[in-house]
């Protein structure tokens, strides 16, 4: 695939440009095998130099891939990029070793082959690299692109399914350009990157400046995905008219919610019904983003907040601009022509069924901002070395995280969804009450979440950090493994793996065979001396009893 202008006159911003181009919709591409190749491009977007890109499969972005639940899936990323590289599938629930996070980096020409049984409902996801340092680079240069989850409950509900057509996939994003060239920073050790990034001034959809697509007069399903590196957007349609959200990150909500905006922080997505019956065939509106109502400190409002350097003058930044032309044409054979009453059956996980509570803090170092576990100290930035959390694998816990700095920040925690219980003690809107695995989070906000993290244990770390990828790149990320059980039975014969089935016989086998912090449950009676105090102490084992007593000495 490659992406070029057809149009005569360049346009530098689309606020100041009134030509338009056609909206490119990525391919579909089903599995249950994925081959996909990241790659050097170039794109001309403006008159002299072409502009460097990355992609999967083509210059920039790459295809949408199709899974269903329930489905054993292989892919298979090739790395032709010339750097090292990660591909993270954002939002599904995979092992750690699958997840793609910065423990799964791969080389030049070197090959990264997760698989895994879809476990996830019916939603939008996406991927896009998460190498540390180098993720907003990789992002901003084009490498993104979406994925859809099917399921049976999302098949039962009369929704717009024709892709490209009445079920259309927006990647929204706004690039720094220098000259032709795209800005982008990197962390330590990875060079100095190509200037500022916060002059973010030239939006895309779907890597297209000024895009159009026709629409069809019935309702209309757009899968909206904030891609952006930092920016929120804030989106409407040019007449106010009601839209309505069916889906956050994770899955569908319980009911259509009836709005006239819908905010986006980078990592979020949303899936919202138009519905265009009313419009008449040949008229033209738009999709915007009303950057004017967002409030102070968001990035992308007139104030960003936090003192960021070159932030203004930026003609985004408090504008209200057009994201996507809209031009109105008759319907297809089939249409949809009304929004369904309900959608899917959510279940938001009981308060009091959470045994372990979190309390996260993001503060400004002299790095950058971090997060920590204390208002009054800033957290150390990401470090491979350090594991800032142990989860117990079928806990449900709740996580508190509170905002002390003057910038708001998203939150994305990798292996889980999550349900938002409240903002500073109220209840989220009806559009947050489902499935999801990022939470924008405003200057002295508390937001807290619950979440059960099962299936999965050990392994390679999971990451939850902010999701704007400077702060990400600069060290506001932490790490953490869920750990399995471990069980101990001494008067087990059989082969041992520390299962419930096949027990360990001792607790030596057990505490050392086990990576650090890890619950050793003991299974049988009597005293247990196999292991000295020190190794239980070195390796933070946690000791619980099931069945009678015990004793360790």
């Amino acid at each position: 695939m490659k992406i070029k202008l057809l149009i005569a006159t360049i346009c530098i911003s689309n606020i100041l440009c009134s030509q338009t181009n056609p909206l490119y919709i990525p391919p579909l591409m089903y599995g249950p095998i994925y081959n996909l190749e990241m790659m050097n491009g170039s794109v001309q977007y403006f008159q002299g130099p072409a502009t460097s890109t990355m992609g999967f499969n083509g210059n920039v972005l790459g295809p949408t891939l199709v899974m269903n639940a329930g489905e054993l899936v292989q892919l298979n990323v090739l790395n032709s990029l010339g750097e090292e590289t990660t591909v993270h599938w954002h939002g599904l629930h995979v092992a750690g070793e699958d997840d793609g996070g910065p423990w799964s980096a791969f080389g030049p020409n070197e090959t990264y082959n997760p698989s895994f049984t879809v476990e996830d409902k019916a939603s939008t996801y996406w991927y896009h690299p998460h190498l540390h340092y180098l993720t907003q680079k990789q992002v901003t240069l084009g490498l993104a692109g979406m994925i859809i989850v099917k399921d049976a409950e999302e098949a039962a509900i009369n929704l717009p399914r024709t892709y490209g057509v009445d079920d259309i996939p927006l990647i929204m994003q706004s690039k720094p350009f220098n000259g032709s060239f795209i800005s982008y920073i990197v962390g330590p050790g990875n060079g100095t990157g190509t200037g500022p990034i916060n002059n973010d001034a030239v939006f895309m959809m779907n890597g297209i400046i000024d895009a159009e697509q026709s629409v069809p007069r019935q309702v209309v399903r757009f899968r909206l995905l904030n891609g952006a590196h930092q920016r929120v957007f804030n989106v409407g349609l040019s007449d106010n008219a009601t839209f309505y959200q069916i889906g956050s990150d994770g899955g569908l909500l319980a009911a259509p919610v009836p709005l006239t905006r819908v905010r986006l922080a980078p990592g979020e997505r949303a899936e919202i019904l138009v519905n265009f019956s009313n419009y008449p065939e040949g008229s033209q509106l738009f999709l915007k983003s009303y950057a004017s109502e967002l409030p102070s400190s968001i990035w992308g409002s007139s104030n960003g907040g936090g003192n960021a350097a070159n932030y203004n003058p930026n003609p985004l930044n408090g504008a209200n601009f057009n994201i996507l032309k809209l031009n109105i044409i008759n319907p297809t054979l089939s249409p949809v022509v009304t929004i369904p009453s309900t959608c899917a059956n959510v279940i938001p996980l009981p308060e009091n069924s959470a045994n372990v509570t979190r309390i996260k803090y993001f503060t400004s170092s002299p790095t950058g901002p971090v997060i920590g576990t204390s208002p009054a100290e800033a957290g150390p930035p990401f470090n491979f070395n350090f594991i800032n959390d142990y989860v117990q694998l079928g806990d449900t816990e709740i996580w508190e995280l509170h905002n002390t700095m003057q910038q708001y920040h998203p939150f994305h925690i990798h292996d889980i969804q999550f349900y938002i219980l409240s903002r500073n003690g109220n209840l989220p809107p009806l559009n947050e009450r489902g499935r999801k695995d990022v939470v924008s989070i405003a200057p002295n906000e508390v937001v807290r979440f619950i979440a059960k993290f099962d299936n999965f244990g050990e392994g390679v770390p999971y990451m939850y950090h902010c999701h704007i990828l400077p702060h990400e790149d600069k060290g506001m990320m932490g790490q953490f493994i869920v750990k399995k059980n471990v069980y101990v039975n001494k008067n087990f014969n059989g082969a041992e793996n520390g299962s419930l089935t096949n027990p360990y016989n001792t607790l030596f086998e057990a505490v050392n065979n086990s990576p650090g912090g890890s619950t050793i449950n003991f299974i049988s009676n009597g005293i247990h001396n196999e292991a000295p105090p020190t190794i239980v102490i070195d390796k933070q084992a946690i000791i619980k009893l099931i069945n009678g007593q015990i004793i360790i000495k």
